[in-house]
């Protein structure tokens, strides 16, 4: 992937970094494996707001991506590789032997014309899938799963990738993109690869407008409310959050204060990423 710059012909377009879409095919998304997708502007089913400052963007429809990678023993050719508006990864068109169409996330590497394959005999290369007991010590993962047949759930977004550092007994550890140490069961399966799209982070919306596009709405700063809006507000010109920490708009502590209550996979966590031992 590269990115580029455009002519500053507005301090908008100044600001911005583009995406110059060179990895990608330029062809149209496989319409069996498009659905629609509801924009529901960051509500639950009761239509209360739970996430806030979402609404609005450009329509788009929901590619199927095949987290699970179940289809065993069966080569597939890479048709193309395509942009996806709904993850910062790419994805990849698989056409099986069979027939079968699928979409994968698509790893570093990977283009048109590669032919990919899942299961414990696949080859160790980028795009195959295999149970992690197969897949040998200081290679990089992604699309890994945390419960067996339930499908990739860690290390999708682009760029990132897992490595796996050793065996112990009956789960295989790795190292995730955060940092963190976890064992995960060795018959749980993974990609072999770094995901592509490394310069994602590179990007740069450059006004207010291209966030908009996105699904993002605006976001007032708590210093900026009066008193009875935010705890950060009130108080004559610009006044400091103050002590003890500062708050959410309903009093509650934010900015690091550990809002983690999962105990159940603690034991799974060999340290925590910023370096904390669970």
């Amino acid at each position: 992937m590269a990115v580029k710059n455009v002519k500053p012909t507005s301090p908008g377009r100044r600001a911005a970094v583009f995406d110059a879409f060179e990895d990608i095919d330029k062809v149209r998304p496989e319409k069996t494996l498009l659905r629609p997708l509801k924009s529901n502007a960051g509500r639950n089913q009761q239509g209360k707001i739970t996430t806030r400052h979402r609404g609005g963007g450009v329509k788009r429809s929901y590619r199927l991506i095949d987290f699970k990678r179940d289809k065993l023993g069966v080569p597939a050719k890479v048709a193309s590789v395509e942009y996806d508006p709904n993850r910062s990864s790419r994805i990849a068109l698989l056409h099986y032997k069979d027939g079968e169409k699928r979409y994968i996330i698509s790893p570093l590497g990977l283009k048109k014309g590669d032919i990919v394959v899942s299961g414990p005999e696949a080859e160790i290369k980028p795009g195959n899938s295999l149970p992690l007991q197969n897949i040998p010590t200081g290679t990089t993962v992604h699309n890994v799963e945390l419960q067996l047949g339930k499908g990739g759930q860690l290390v999708r977004g682009a760029g990132v990738g897992a490595q796996v550092l050793a065996r112990e007994g009956k789960y295989t550890l790795l190292r995730l993109p955060s940092g963190e140490l976890r064992r995960i069961l060795s018959t749980c399966s993974a990609t072999v690869g770094q995901i592509g799209n490394l310069d994602h982070k590179n990007l740069s919306w450059g006004k207010a407008g291209r966030k908009r596009l996105k699904g993002w709405r605006p976001t007032v700063r708590g210093s900026a409310m009066s008193p009875r809006s935010h705890p950060h507000g009130g108080g004559e010109g610009r006044s400091p959050i103050g002590m003890p920490s500062p708050k959410s708009p309903w009093g509650k502590p934010t900015l690091g204060k550990r809002t983690r209550r999962n105990k159940k996979s603690s034991p799974f966590i060999v340290r925590r990423r910023g370096g904390r031992r669970s």
